[in-house]
């Protein structure tokens, strides 16, 4: 976690106007870093996520024997170890990034060699176990703290397998993906509802043949690597606290340039535009597999209505369902949320968060252990909010208290920099007041 504890107090806008280019997006950097540290050649890439968590990657990445290096005009040059990691004798701090550990965990299973990584306070309380039992099934040993890291992974040779993820989950898909590509055989996972595929198109990127059906995704092992050139598209989560922004200021207009896209990840402008909100997508093309494109957005003259958002859609809207429940008061019908359990095990438990400072703010809300409801129509106050040093909380009452009365303090603002150093500035940007 970041040291430095801060409070940003916010105060309320009049409308949002502007245009932004978001952040490279987390989820492609992550696993851009750490093919790039497999593969051969040297693979440079520009827009590559400014977030302490991808910045965990590449430094991971380091360790293990790959050159980084950062040039002066934000670009970042990583020559690859050619399949063969170094042994590391310190441990392989993921920092707050669960991605890093997981998929990480995944990239080193077929190394003969044993490595420990470790995490911030945060990172040490999330669940692990569903990471250990794939791993261990395809042959390499892999040892928890309780359930928790620190893991401590001892590779070696690995055996392709037919898994089918409990917990819908990219991060353990690819996981089980970046060990399948150095397994004997060809290796599938199956899950229940369809997750993010950054990692399937990273792969392919990076010259792997991928196969894909409805519910399934198989690699074949021995696949080597190569380097590749790439821009980072916008970071759709990141956008996603400035989408929802906009739209709750009738006379709004927000443009986002080179926005990602991809169709696992831009559920949340369906779900924006169920509630009301006109979204224009100009320009879009495909690059490295990767949709990219323009993004407009309005509020609706007469406010947002309502929602329930369930089953799979929980599973697609994971990281925006705390900015779609902070703004859920301001909406005309209110916002339902079930089946999004997961939300407990994050960075926080973010149900129990979000529902805490919305009662804050002088909300009305019901908790349950999946989800929450909370009605529309209602008016909120400033108020002190505990973001738990969640950078999503944070960033979700930020947009909440821009139409709040009087102003927000948000405790721990800080922790923003996990994800988005530039928030704060970039709202500032865009908020009239």
């Amino acid at each position: 976690m970041l040291e430095t504890k801060t409070e940003r107090i916010v105060t309320p806008a009049r409308n949002i106007l502007g245009s932004l280019r978001i952040p490279g997006d987390k989820s492609i950097s992550h696993r851009y870093a750490l093919l790039s540290a497999l593969a051969g050649g040297t693979t440079k890439l520009t827009n590559f996520s400014t977030g302490a968590d991808c910045a965990s990657s590449l430094g991971c990445a380091d360790a293990l024997g790959a050159t980084v290096t950062r040039r002066e005009n934000g670009a970042i040059e990583i020559t690859g170890t050619g399949g063969s990691f170094k042994y590391s004798t310190s441990p392989l701090d993921c920092g707050n990034s669960g991605s890093t550990m997981r998929m990480l965990t995944g990239l080193l299973a077929a190394t003969p060699n044993t490595y420990t990584l470790i995490g911030d306070e945060s990172l040490s309380r999330r669940p692990m176990e569903r990471i250990r039992k794939p791993i261990y099934q395809m042959g390499a040993e892999i040892s928890l703290t309780d359930g928790h890291a620190p893991i401590t992974v001892s590779g070696g040779k690995l055996k392709a397998i037919d898994y089918t993820t409990p917990v819908p989950s990219a991060q353990v898909k690819t996981a089980i993906l970046f060990a399948g590509l150095q397994a004997e055989g060809s290796t599938t996972v199956r899950e229940s509802v369809r997750t993010r595929d950054h990692g399937e198109l990273a792969l392919r990127a990076f010259g792997a043949h991928v196969d894909r059906s409805t519910d399934s995704t198989s690699i074949a092992g021995g696949q080597p690597l190569q380097a590749i050139e790439a821009a980072v598209p916008g970071d759709i989560s990141s956008a996603a606290f400035f989408l929802c922004a906009a739209a709750l200021f009738p006379g709004s207009n927000l443009v986002f340039d080179s926005l990602g896209l991809n169709p696992t990840r831009a559920t949340l402008l369906d779900v924006l535009t169920a509630l009301g909100a006109h979204i224009g997508v100009l320009n879009l093309e495909e690059k490295n597999g990767e949709l990219v494109g323009t993004v407009q957005v309005n509020a609706p003259a007469n406010g947002l209505k309502g929602t329930t958002i369930c089953g799979a859609l929980s599973a697609q809207l994971i990281d925006e369902l705390p900015v779609l429940a902070a703004i859920a008061p301001y909406t005309q019908n209110g916002i339902r949320i079930r089946d999004a359990k997961e939300l407990r095990v994050k960075e926080s438990d973010r149900i129990a968060l979000v529902a805490n400072n919305l009662r804050k703010m002088g909300a009305q809300v019901e908790e349950f252990e999946d989800g929450l409801d909370v009605p529309g129509g209602q008016k909120l106050h400033g108020a002190e909010i505990n973001s738990g040093g969640d950078h999503r909380i944070a960033m979700a009452f930020s947009v909440a208290a821009l139409k709040a009365t009087g102003d927000t303090m948000i405790q721990g603002a800080e922790s923003a920099a996990i994800s988005f150093p530039e928030f704060y500035d970039l709202l500032n940007q865009v908020a009239e007041r």
